[in-house]
């Protein structure tokens, strides 16, 4: 069994995955100012409570775009399991040939979701990922990581149009019965998923005709499951662990 730890600007999410399945995940606020000894806490809260002996873990791997909660959540892994904890980045093995212009800046999330989308839906592929940005990336038919859109993530749209617009409420991002709203939190959920959808539908036909191919599409984050059904494209896959898949396989091949 390993640790999976996948650090977004919002959550970290840790899952403990042995043999490829994900046996347990645990979701908690990412604070850059936790200290190691913190984070030692909080994973050792966790495998207490599952019952687990942290010792007898392979190791840890860790998916980080937070700089500051890199470094002491690391520490924290190796010194609860003992073990040499994995950071993706510079120097990792991905089986993906990075053709963008600065390799060395792309997020690390996106890496991990290139990885995991080819190793289980195959190339290639578009991954999507709704999180504190909102994120579509390509994978071509040659397995070339070829870099992608960032939009702002709908939650933190949303938050800053409320914060911004005196009458405008915060409104939970939830799918209204029609497109047309009849009253202004309608309104503002037609826009948060409807148009949003509607968005991934354009970026997705566009994408695949500059490619000049179809693709998988594969779709993670907290939103995806109440967004990615109001998309008219098909067949797009949704997978809320489709992160720590990738951690996984990561894992394997740098192990």
């Amino acid at each position: 069994m390993i640790f999976a730890i996948d650090v977004g600007n919002s959550n970290i999410v840790i899952g403990m995955v042995e043999n490829g399945e994900i046996c347990n995940t645990v979701r908690f606020h990412t604070d850059p100012r936790e200290t190691a000894t913190e984070h030692i806490i909080k994973l050792r809260q966790i495998t207490d409570f599952y019952g687990l002996d942290p010792t007898a873990f392979e190791g840890s791997i860790l998916s980080s775009v937070v700089p500051r909660v890199t470094e002491p959540l690391k520490t924290a892994a190796e010194k609860l399991t003992g073990k040499r904890a994995m950071v993706v980045g510079p120097g990792i093995k991905t089986g993906l040939n990075l053709r963008v212009d600065e390799p060395g800046s792309v997020a690390a999330d996106l890496i991990v979701g290139g990885v995991a989308a080819t190793a289980y839906y195959g190339a290639p592929a578009i991954v999507i990922e709704m999180r504190t940005a909102t994120t579509l990336t390509v994978v071509d038919k040659h397995n070339c990581f070829r870099g992608g859109v960032i939009v702002p993530g709908v939650k933190l749209s949303y938050g800053a149009l409320s914060a911004g617009a005196s009458l405008l409420p915060d409104v939970s991002i939830l799918p209204p019965k029609r497109v047309v709203g009849g009253n202004t939190v309608d309104c503002m959920r037609s826009g948060a998923v409807y148009g949003t959808a509607a968005m991934l539908d354009g970026m997705i036909e566009r994408m695949e005709a500059e490619l000049g191919y179809p693709c998988t599409v594969v779709a993670t984050g907290g939103l995806a499951k109440d967004i990615i059904p109001c998309c008219k494209r098909p067949g797009i896959i949704v997978d809320g662990e489709l992160l720590l898949r990738g951690l996984w396989v990561l894992f394997q091949k740098n192990r």
